[in-house]
């Protein structure tokens, strides 16, 4: 059994994982890493994070390399939120295909959209309000 110490702990989950405040923050200006969204097509289609790339889960293995030749590429994968693990089967599937730099959402798409953050659909762009449960309003400006 390997044990771990905490510090030794969070900083393999940092490495592991995102928000979407800092997905959102690693995009602006066009950079950032190539976002793939692992659900089903009718989800795809109901709203999405711009720029991400569609591509369902059961298709994952087979089309990886199209996207991503280099096993260094960064890649953050995505599903609809924290009662979905599609993501975290991707992410496991990346990293035994041998890819390095693997993320996953922390709260997939449901987070992203709580957070005020933009969305595609098939009718458009749009932002809703944010969640003040999932994007609280910090303290200096509430005062």
């Amino acid at each position: 059994m390997t044990t771990l110490s905490a510090a030794d702990f969070f900083a393999a989950k940092l490495d592991y994982e995102t928000d979407p405040a800092d997905l959102a923050d690693a995009r602006k200006g066009g950079a950032g890493p190539l976002v793939i969204d692992v659900r089903s097509e009718p989800s795809w289609r109901q709203g999405r994070i711009p720029g991400a790339v569609h591509l369902p889960r059961a298709e994952l293995e087979a089309r990886i390399g199209e996207l991503a030749p280099d096993l260094d590429a960064e890649i953050v994968v995505y599903c609809w939120g924290p009662g979905c693990n599609a993501s975290t089967k991707a992410a496991l599937t990346l990293a035994t295909l041998g890819y390095r730099r693997v993320r996953e959402l922390i709260g997939g798409f449901e987070y992203w959209a709580r957070e005020g953050l933009a969305v595609v659909t098939d009718a458009g762009r749009s932002r809703r309000e944010p969640d003040p449960l999932a994007a609280p309003v910090p303290e200096a400006e509430t005062a």
